[in-house]
């Protein structure tokens, strides 16, 4: 095969597996129940409106939230689709380390 092709397969892969990882990091925190810091979760959902293309406001019912979300998107909304993935992903990974290392950290 050309080598434009096979470039052109390997990103495809490289998309894909990028995709397959983050929708494993969110099915991984939508099932997580405990608590995480705010900063944490203002993060996770900037890179995860981000990553899906979702640049609706905020939708709480509680007008300080709103602020604080749409903060955390304006801090970054300068990355890409794919740079929010792997936030995403990096974040959910750390704290999957960190659970494992001190489960008691994580006690509600």
């Amino acid at each position: 095969m050309p080598k434009l092709v096979l470039q052109l397969l390997e990103r495809r892969m490289s998309d894909e597996n990028l995709h397959n990882k983050f929708q494993e990091a969110v099915a991984f925190l939508n099932a997580y129940t405990k608590p995480l810091p705010a900063d944490t979760l203002l993060k996770l959902y900037a890179y995860y409106k981000i990553a899906n293309k979702n640049f609706n406001h905020p939708g709480s019912k509680t007008p300080l939230i709103n602020a604080f979300k749409a903060n955390a998107l304006i801090q970054a909304q300068s990355i890409s689709v794919e740079e929010a993935m792997k936030n995403y992903i990096e974040l959910v990974d750390e704290l999957r380390r960190r659970e494992k290392e001190n489960p008691s950290e994580f006690d509600g």
